[in-house]
Parts: C-alpha cells; structure tokens; sequence
C-alpha cells in the first residue's frame, strides 16, 4: 500500500502524519510554525509524495519540541510506509541549486540511523523558524526512519535559500531511494533491514 498514518501525543506536542509514497505532491501541513509548513509543503511537492502534518506543540515555550517532533513522526511514517523495503532503491542522493546556493542530500533507508548535517547558518531565525532545529528535524527523522541522512551546504549567501535548497534535495532523494528499482529482493546482502 505504501501509504501510513502515525500519531504521537506527549505532554508537549500531538503529531499526526499521513503519508502516501505514491502520491502526486499533495500537501496539507499545519504545525503553527509556518516557515516549516512551507519546508514540509517542498518536501511533499518535490519527493512526489502526498503529505498531510498536523501538529499541535507547546510554541509558548518554542518551537523545538513540535519541529523535533514533527521529524521523528515523518520518519517512522517513512519507515511504515516502506514496510519490509523489499525491491526499493534504499539508496537517494539528490543535489539542488537555489540562486546562488548548491545542495545535497542523502539518505539510505538500510536500518540504521546516523545523521550528518553540515548547514552553516547565519541567522538565528528565518521567518518564525529557529535556524538550529534544521538539525534536530533532520536528526528525529533519521532516528523515526532508521536512516542515515546526509545533508550539507557546499555554498551560498541567502540562509533562506539554504534551508530550502536542502529541503528539496532531501525530497527527490527520498523520492529515489523509496522508488522500485530493477529487482524485487530486499536491497541488502544481509538479508535484513
């Protein structure tokens, strides 16, 4: 089916994601922070995805328990949707101009979570988003999803720009990576994910 729905509920957030791998770029996101609605609305409409993120968070305190939340929801939304990962890709890399800014993104949805986020980051904030969380989201998404995730700025001016050029190189290459390639076995010599 390739599609989940995932809720969380704790003392500081309630999160609920649905998520279709084989959708066309819909989008529906409302987490009261609206820079990161427009983030997440890149995501769906770039990796192909229909997304809907519904989060309600403590934002009197700030921002960082819903966003961090937000991420490790979407994550295991990913991993749900993924199933048993048999006859994907696994594997998506994707590197995205903005103006003068370049991306990449990579991600590999083989199990393990790392993440490695090299964003440098001159603002404190971009719009109502705190420019640190850019880290704690992609972090709580590689643990959610159990995936490594690369994501790195080789150069640019406009922090904007940058947060949204990796934005999109991290949807089309969660786009390839949860496509099917030539063969339906499971993408590991392991025999495991």
């Amino acid at each position: 089916m390739r599609k989940s729905e995932v809720e969380r509920k704790t003392n500081e957030t309630q999160v609920e994601v649905s998520l279709d791998l084989q959708g066309t770029g819909k989008y529906d996101n409302r987490t009261g922070v609206e820079f990161f609605n427009h983030m997440l609305d890149l995501l769906a409409k770039h990796g192909m995805f229909d997304l809907t993120v519904v989060a309600k968070g403590d934002l009197e305190v700030d921002a960082h328990h819903t966003i961090e939340d937000v991420g490790l929801v979407l994550g295991e939304a990913f991993s749900e949707a993924l199933a048993d990962k048999r006859g994907i890709r696994r594997y998506g890399w994707s590197s995205v101009p903005m103006d003068e800014t370049l991306a990449l993104a990579a991600v590999d949805f083989g199990g393990r979570s790392y993440c490695v986020v090299d964003v440098p980051l001159k603002r404190e904030t971009i719009g109502d988003f705190p420019s640190e969380l850019l880290v704690d989201f992609f972090e709580a998404f590689s643990r959610g999803a159990k995936a490594a995730v690369h994501v790195k700025i080789f150069y640019g001016r406009n922090d904007h720009h940058k947060v949204e050029a990796c934005f999109k190189a991290f949807a089309k290459a969660c786009q390839l990576a949860c496509e099917f390639g030539r063969t339906k076995d499971l993408p590991s010599t392991k025999g495991l994910l």
